[in-house]
């Protein structure tokens, strides 16, 4: 299904000419070789980019390779295959055998250009590359001094890419074929699994996925999509790809459309230790950016089409297009599929509504809802630094932001391990904020497949009853009394109190109620207005407990978190009461000094006076 998809992919990118020729692959060119019309002499023409400069890349013939004698490519090849020059540690001389050997891989690469320029004998660049070859020219050019072994070096006749000419990148083509199909020079026929039609198959996949596409903390190597070498492995005893039959278009054509995609700036998203690529039937939005670059926008017409359509199977009639992502990761050289995708571009429209609705957070003193981008969930749930005043990098749960990327994606549940580890950061770090608060609410939602389950409210819910949302809410108030009668306290009993209170409230509630006493007291002779609103509104909230069972003694991890919840959104309504007395208080002064300045006029006008 997956190679089969990303055959699909490579028709579509090639009608839009973004597909490279079979088995090319963009590479840096160090070097150019420029060869006179005629083919008897060379100049080398340094591409090497400056110190902060992006090095200059073109696409060029490439397949994996491997052994102690790897074959060249055609046209572009290192200075070991093109000159000869030998590879050499720094420090050390040269030995023998690296010379003998950068030898033997001049002659396959000569030979190799003159299979070229035998099999195209009327094209002039083919006259120029044999006289080339066989007068001795290659052989006898000598590297520059600042060049390396591992420089890419390309050849060129006037402004012509010889690697670029259609009979070279068919020939290529050709060759990689013969190296890759059969068994021992034996070409094997059959069905192909990915198109259904019998042809030449495959005994391994021609191209590996380019090192470095997919992250990984070990060191960057090519690797394979599918890959068996070991009779353990394989079906039967089978190894390579006689259980999974694969013709070499289709081989060829998968591999490439997926490196495309890897190499992509907008259809793909690293991860640490991996990577998702996404692509869909038809062309359509941008959707899959929309989860790190949330446009107000963007996130309005998405909730837009969740109400319109709630149930994500009536939302898959409205799009039925299909939508793919594929997630990677890298174990040696073999490819890992972590996740794969296949959903309708309406069901996932569905899903990221939801998503957006789900952890909404409400900003009270600004009074809108504020959405956040995916990574900066994951971010929140790592370490908070106080002194430097953000997250620390790196520090939140290995393999989490993926994980939150498939529940956005799938409209399925956050990791079952993400709430007791949000909730034991918040005690440790005493932080709270938009991205904590955004992942409590998605980690509470008793069923977020369910569009019929209603998600925890993202702003007070005074009719609320449970036991830890009402603690939260009394402990923020309490903590407002204490800072309304003392603005200038260093140490709050948020503070001090705050990680007992939401695991053992009863007894800290009960004390910092009888210390809220004196805080009232101040209140009420300098601040009556405070004193009125805060007494209220501790009342009502302490009066919502249970008769019988009053605060509890304990609070479960769930009522844990919802004891968070609680305390966010009381302080969110809060603000929100304090910007609209605040900007109240601004329209009345406004227009009183607006009446006064009438009065004046009025009265300074000749009329007034006489």
């Amino acid at each position: 299904m997956l190679l089969h998809r990303l055959t699909e992919y490579a028709t579509r990118a090639e009608a839009d000419d973004e597909l490279p020729p079979p088995y090319y692959r963009p590479k840096r060119i160090q070097w150019i070789l420029r060869i006179s019309q005629d083919g008897t002499s060379a100049t080398f023409v340094d591409r090497r980019p400056a110190k902060g400069e992006k090095a200059q890349e073109t696409t060029a013939p490439y397949v994996y390779r491997s052994g102690t004698m790897p074959p060249p490519y055609l046209m572009v090849d290192t200075a070991q295959y093109v000159l000869a020059l030998p590879k050499q540690t720094p420090g050390t001389p040269v030995t023998e055998r690296a010379v003998e050997d950068a030898r033997r891989r001049r002659e396959a690469y000569a030979a190799l250009l003159l299979e070229w320029a035998n099999a195209v004998p009327d094209d002039p660049h083919a006259e120029a590359v044999r006289t080339f070859v066989t007068t001795g020219v290659l052989q006898s050019l000598t590297a520059p001094e600042e060049m390396t072994a591992a420089d890419n070096i390309a050849l060129m006749i006037g402004p012509t890419w010889l690697h670029r000419l259609r009979s070279a990148e068919e020939m290529w083509a050709g060759v990689v074929r013969s190296r890759k199909s059969g068994k021992a020079g034996e070409a094997v026929t059959g069905l192909c699994l990915v198109c259904g039609k019998d042809g030449e198959l495959l005994s391994t996949i021609p191209e590996s996925i380019k090192s470095g596409a997919i992250p990984s903390g070990g060191r960057g190597r090519d690797a394979q999509l599918v890959s068996i070498n070991a009779a353990a492995q394989g079906r039967g005893g089978a190894i390579q790809l006689v259980n999974t039959p694969v013709c070499e278009p289709c081989g060829g054509r998968a591999m490439a459309a997926l490196n495309l995609l890897l190499a992509s700036g907008t259809n793909r998203r690293p991860a640490a230790d991996s990577v998702t690529v996404w692509w869909t039937q038809k062309k359509v939005d941008d959707l899959f950016e929309l989860l790190d670059t949330a446009t107000d926008a963007a996130v309005a017409g998405l909730l837009n089409s969740l109400h319109k359509h709630p149930d994500p199977v009536s939302a898959e009639r409205v799009d039925p297009s299909a939508y793919y992502a594929l997630t990677l990761g890298l174990n040696n050289a073999r490819a890992v599929v972590l996740d794969w995708l296949d959903i309708p571009v309406g069901r996932l429209r569905n899903h990221l509504g939801a998503w957006f609705e789900h952890h909404r957070v409400h900003d009270g003193w600004n009074e809108r809802h504020v959405y956040l981008p995916l990574w900066r969930l994951a971010l929140a749930a790592g370490r908070w630094d106080a002194k430097a005043n953000k997250y620390v990098s790196g520090s939140a749960p290995k393999g989490l932001e993926q994980e939150l990327l498939h529940a956005a994606l799938a409209r399925g549940p956050v990791p079952a391990r993400l709430l007791p580890h949000l909730l034991q950061r918040i005690r440790a770090d005493r932080r709270i904020d938009h991205p904590r608060t955004a992942l409590l609410r998605l980690a509470l939602h008793p069923n977020r497949k369910d569009h019929q389950v209603t998600s925890p409210a993202d702003r007070l819910d005074t009719a609320q009853r449970d036991p830890g949302y009402l603690c939260g809410r009394v402990f923020a108030v309490l903590e407002a009394i204490q800072y309304a009668a003392l603005p200038e306290v260093k140490a709050t009993i948020g503070d001090k109190f705050f990680g007992t209170a939401m695991t053992a409230p009863a007894a800290v509630l009960k004390t910092l109620r009888l210390g809220a006493n004196a805080h009232l007291k101040r209140l009420r002779r300098d601040r009556p207005g405070a004193y009125t609103a805060l007494s209220r509104r501790l009342s009502e909230t302490f009066a919502a407990f249970d008769a019988n069972e009053g605060i509890p003694l304990l609070l479960t991890t769930m009522q844990q978190a919802r004891f968070v919840l609680g305390y966010e959104q009381q302080r969110a309504a809060d603000f929100a009461a304090r910007a609209a007395h605040k900007k109240a208080k601004a329209d009345a002064d406004s227009t009183g000094a607006r009446a006064e300045t009438e009065t004046d006029e009025a009265a300074s006008t000749p009329e007034a006076a006489s």
